[in-house]
């Protein structure tokens, strides 16, 4: 029973991930439209939203090891 529970919540936290992400597009997408102004959300949402937004920005640089520069080739 204590496995099934553990698995149950090491699935849910992964669903929780992805579904962060979800959000933060839906966000993106509404602010791209014009529906949602940023200084619409609360101060302490859009703190974690730039959190998880620079986070992610420095991982795809640390993970970028070719440049896009075509001239090298």
């Amino acid at each position: 029973m204590a496995a099934d529970k553990s698995q149950l919540q090491h699935d849910l936290s992964e669903l929780d991930a992805s579904f962060i992400r979800v959000l933060e597009d839906v966000i993106d997408a509404l602010v791209a439209n014009g529906s949602l102004r940023l200084t619409d959300l609360p101060e302490q949402a859009l703190a974690k939203l730039n959190q998880r937004k620079q986070t992610r920005r420095r991982l795809h640089d640390a993970l970028d090891l070719i440049p896009d520069d075509d001239s090298i080739l």
